[in-house]
């Protein structure tokens, strides 16, 4: 459906206007390296909601962590969070998908796609194309025969695909809200809306609001803005450097990686961190 290559992101060049990007989960991007072995800012692929059919050129091996895609190499189901021996000719599919919502699939050194502005992640008007497509191929790194292949897990935790709670810092304009808008916020599920994507993940039940908007300022990953409307947009990865809505939450690292794996439908609330 929505298959990309991702890093940690690009970093240094917000001024510009450039979106950080990166693997909007990157905890379950790092995991997947980690067992490999490869350095944390190696590439990986990110799957969204239902994954592509592979083909290996070269042996090699990978890891898929995230969410459950029911992965098959060669028709066998292999497991999650664990290196897996791959050889040149193998098939890599995917089945039906039964938790999370974007899986990680990482392999031994990294994909090592074109880099621009020091990162392989893909955006559009960065990268000479947004999303892989039907017949791409991906350029690796040959492994050595003498690799010995690693035998380690790790236990993911559950909480990171069933905790709705997001934890949140007060945005810059929180004090603006009145105590009864406050209060909503952190008294109230909310459900994610239809309109979520790599830049932002709209909430389906309104905030009232009367705050003026804000002469434009800076936005990050995680920060959570209300719009004249009175909808709440928390922006993703690829989410803009600037914004003039009242910025009235920001989520933690971990709750960014917590809410990439829902999609709509899915309810979440907001827990305050002091």
């Amino acid at each position: 459906m929505y298959t990309t290559i991702q890093d940690l992101g690009r970093h240094g060049y917000q001024e510009f206007g450039v979106p950080y990007s990166g693997a909007m989960d990157m905890y379950s991007a790092k995991v997947a390296n980690a067992l490999l072995g490869n350095e944390v800012h190696e590439a990986v692929m990110e799957i969204t909601m239902s994954g592509p059919t592979l083909e290996f050129h070269c042996d090699t091996c990978i890891c898929i962590s995230g969410a459950q895609m029911s992965p098959m190499l060669n028709t066998l189901d292999i497991g999650m969070n664990r290196p897996v021996r791959v050889k040149r000719g193998d098939v890599l599919s995917f089945g039906k998908l039964s938790t999370g919502f974007r899986s990680y699939l990482a392999l031994l050194g990294g994909f090592k796609t074109d880099m621009f502005m020091e990162s392989r992640s893909m955006y559009q008007g960065i990268t000479a194309q947004r999303v892989l497509l039907k017949h791409d191929e991906l350029p690796t790194e040959s492994v050595s025969k003498d690799f010995i292949e690693r035998h380690a897990t790790i236990k993911v935790k559950n909480t990171h695909f069933t905790s709705s709670y997001l934890e949140v810092f007060k945005g810059v304009e929180f004090d603006k809200l009145s105590a009864r808008q406050q209060k909503v916020l952190f008294t109230t599920a909310f459900s994610i809306s239809k309109e979520n994507n790599r830049m932002a993940y709209q909430l389906a039940e309104p905030l009232k609001n009367s705050l003026e908007p804000i002469i434009t300022s800076f936005v990050l990953p995680g920060t959570v803005q209300l719009t004249p409307s009175g909808t709440l947009i928390i922006l993703m990865r690829d989410c803009q450097t600037t914004g003039g809505y009242p910025r009235v939450l920001q989520l933690k690292e971990s709750s960014i990686n917590i809410l990439s794996q829902k999609f709509t439908g899915h309810m979440i609330r907001f827990k305050l961190v002091e």
